[in-house]
Parts: C-alpha cells; structure tokens; sequence
C-alpha cells in the first residue's frame, strides 16, 4: 500500500528539519511525500532544498491557509492512504508508518488513529499532555470524543467520497472532517494503540484569546453541520475532555 504523507508548512525554519527527518527515516519503503509550503520568506525554503532528492512533490506558492493547503496536497496524492504532518510535529519512531500500513492491511478499516504527546516547543524530551485516544463508539462523539488529527490516517476514496477540509470552519476543519467521517458518514475507523506524534505546543487556535474564541465558535458550527443532536453538550464535553490528558503528563 502507497502512503502519501502531506506535510504543510509556511515560515518554519526553527522545526521543519525535524518534521522531515521524521519522515524521511521511515523503514516503511512506499511513501509518497508531499510538501506545500505557502510562500515561506524565512529559512524555510534552503532547508526544504536540502531534502529535494527525498521528497516526491513540493509546492510553494500562497495559500488560503493550513487547510486550503492540504487540499491541495490530497488533490496531487497517489497514495492509498492519505495522512498529514505538520511542520512543526514529528512522527515519534521510524516504525510509526509500518504499523499504521500493518493496521490497515491486517484489520481493512477506512482509517487509523492513535495516540499524541503534546511537547515543549523546544525541549522536544519534555511532555506537556497525553492525548491516549480509544476504539470509540458513535455516542463517544456526541460527548466530546475526537481523535488526535495528526495521528488520523484515512483511505483516499473517503475524501473522494466525502470530501476534504471545508475552509469553512477555520482552524476547526480538521474536527468537521473527522466528525463527517465518524459521526455522519460512520465509516470504519480502528485504533492503533501507539504513540504516533509528538506535536509542540502553541498551535494556531490556541495563541491568543479571540483565536480561542474563534475556535469555539467554528467547533460549535462543526458540530451543527454534521447533525449531532445537542451541540452545546457535545462542545461542552469536547473542551472537559482535555483535563485528562494534562493529569497523564
């Protein structure tokens, strides 16, 4: 099975190097990997040069955004199974993708999640948060549940069939697209329990308090959209579900 690895990525000199190697240094030998870079104007583009003989597709050019940008990697992907990186995240061993194709081969579901270390944006060794997902039920949703999206890796026919990231939702698109998947469409999802991602701290829906606020709202709007019956319950419930994951740290 091919995989296609999009990573997207704009101004982010400081972390790309890792988010690639992690990559890159994979045992899994049939991955196809795609970067979108958004116009970077820092040190990001010599870095991404330096890697040119490892990476199947890359483009730079403006963007609408993270979303607008994985959109457009999906719509070159040649892969079976399609998942995402980003720039600032790393795949936590280079046996991550293996069990994942493993997973999918062993079990044929639609797609995979596991499990995510949240990490100090420099210290990378220093864990902030656990999020230790589970094999979850539909009523799971409508109380909260999501997967680690960094960790989900879902069949190309599904967005195919369903569609990609609405730039509708803001910095909620990756939840309205899980919840499509899961929730409306109910597709066949199993959890892989590894730790597939350490993702650093400080992501862009959570820097300041009108992005928290903006992502409240878009949440609340992705909950709407895919019908589930009482959203303030379900966003309610989505935001204490976070407690838990710093009490495992």
């Amino acid at each position: 099975m091919k995989v296609s690895l999009i990573t997207v990525v704009y101004n982010a000199e400081k972390y790309i190097k890792d988010c690639v190697e992690s990559i890159i240094s994979q045992t899994y030998p049939n991955i196809e990997y795609i970067v979108i870079d958004g116009a970077s104007t820092d040190g990001t583009l010599p870095i991404i040069d330096s890697y040119r003989n490892r990476i199947t597709h890359f483009v730079s050019e403006k963007d609408k955004g993270i979303y607008d940008a994985i959109n457009k990697g999906i719509s070159i992907s040649t892969g079976e199974i399609i998942g995402v990186l980003n720039a600032d995240d790393m795949l936590t061993s280079a046996e991550v993708i293996a069990k994942i194709v493993k997973c999918f081969e062993s079990l044929r579901p639609d797609a995979v999640y596991g499990n995510l270390n949240y990490v100090d944006a420099e210290n990378t060794g220093k864990i902030s948060r656990k999020w230790l997902s589970k094999q979850f039920e539909k009523k799971d949703i409508e109380m909260g549940w999501m997967p680690a999206h960094p960790t989900f890796y879902a069949k190309r026919e599904l967005f195919e069939k369903y569609g990609g990231y609405s730039l509708d939702f803001g910095t909620a698109a990756d939840y309205e697209l899980m919840i499509r998947f899961l929730y409306r469409y109910q597709i066949n999802a199993k959890f892989l329990d590894q730790l597939i991602v350490n993702m650093r701290v400080g992501g862009v829906s959570n820097n300041s308090f009108k992005q928290r606020y903006l992502a409240l709202k878009n949440d609340y709007k992705a909950i709407k959209e895919n019908k589930i019956s009482l959203p303030l319950i379900t966003l309610l419930f989505k935001k204490l579900s976070k407690i838990p994951q710093y009490l495992r740290s």
